[in-house]
C-alpha cells in the first residue's frame, strides 16, 4: 500500500509508521522533528520505500504544498495533536485554546483539504481524535473540544464522501504510553503501550472498521457512560475531578 501518515514522529503516528515500513509498505511519513523523520527513512527495506515530508499540519500552504502532488495513496492516517489543559477555568488564555484547534482540528482539515482530491474509490482517511470526546473530564476543555470537534468533522465527511468510494475512519484512542501522555499528572487507568495501540489499529483497519476504538474495554466502558443522562455524566466527571 502507498500510505501517508502525519504525527508519525511521535506516539501513536510514529509507532504505526514504523510498523507499516518494516511490514514493506511505502510511506509518506510526515512530521516538524527532522532527526525522528531520518530516522523513519533509514527503515526502509527497499529504496525509495519512505519518504520524509517536514511541515507543520497548522500551516495550509505548506499542507498544500507537500500533500497535494502525492498520488495513488492507498490509506491516509491522520494523527498529528498536541495536548494544552486549563488549569483555572475561571481565568484561561482563549489562546491556549486556538493552538490546540490549530494543530488537532484545523491541521487535520488542512491535510484532508489537500489529499482528498487525490483520492479515488477504495481508499481509507483515517482521523485520530481520542476518547476525551466522550465524557466532559476536567481540565480538558482545549483538548476535548478539539477532539470532538474532529470526530463530528469526519463523520459529516463520510457522509458525503461515501458516493465516492472513500472511506472516512475515526479512531478514538484511550490512554496510551507517549511522550504526551508521559506529561499528564494524574492517572490513567489501562493505558496501553504505542506497540499495542498500533497494533489494534492496524488490525482494524483491516477489517474495515469505520470507528476504533482501544483498548476495547476501556472504550466500551466510556461509550456507555457517554450514553446516560447528561446530568450522570456531569455528576460523574465531578466526582473524578474532586477524586
Amino acid at each position: 500500500m502507498n500510505i501517508v501518515i502525519t504525527g508519525a514522529t511521535s506516539g501513536i503516528g510514529e509507532q504505526v509508521a514504523r510498523d507499516y515500513i518494516l511490514a514493506g509498505h511505502r510511506v509518506y511519513v510526515c512530521g516538524r522533528n527532522q532527526e525522528k523523520l531520518a530516522a523513519l527513512t533509514a527503515l526502509e527495506l527497499k529504496p525509495q520505500q519512505v519518504t520524509a515530508l517536514a511541515f507543520d499540519v497548522s500551516d495550509v500552504k505548506a499542507c498544500e504544498q507537500y500533500l497535494s502532488p502525492l498520488q495513488d495513496i492507498d490509506l491516509v492516517i491522520l494523527s498529528a495533536g498536541v495536548c494544552e489543559y486549563i488549569d483555572d477555568a475561571q481565568h484561561y488564555d482563549p489562546s491556549l485554546v486556538q493552538r490546540v484547534f490549530a494543530a488537532n482540528f484545523f491541521g487535520m482539515v488542512n491535510c484532508a483539504a489537500a489529499l482528498l482530491p487525490q483520492m479515488r474509490a477504495n481508499t481509507t482517511i483515517a482521523f485520530i481524535d481520542s476518547m476525551s470526546r466522550l465524557l466532559p473530564f476536567t481540565r480538558a476543555q482545549a483538548y476535548g473540544a478539539s477532539k470532538a470537534a474532529t470526530y463530528y468533522f469526519a463523520q459529516s465527511l463520510g457522509v458525503d464522501l461515501h458516493p465516492k468510494g472513500i472511506r472516512v475512519v475515526t479512531v478514538s484512542p484511550g490512554f496510551v504510553k507517549t511522550p504526551m501522555t508521559d506529561a499528564n499528572d494524574f492517572a490513567m487507568p489501562m493505558r496501553i503501550t504505542v506497540e499495542q495501540a498500533s497494533a489494534s489499529l492496524r488490525k482494524q483497519l483491516e477489517k474495515g472498521k469505520q470507528t476504533i476504538y482501544f483498548p476495547r474495554v476501556f472504550g466500551w466502558i466510556l461509550r456507555v457512560m457517554h450514553k446516560l443522562p447528561t446530568a450522570v455524566q456531569l455528576a460523574i466527571a465531578r466526582r473524578m475531578k474532586d477524586s
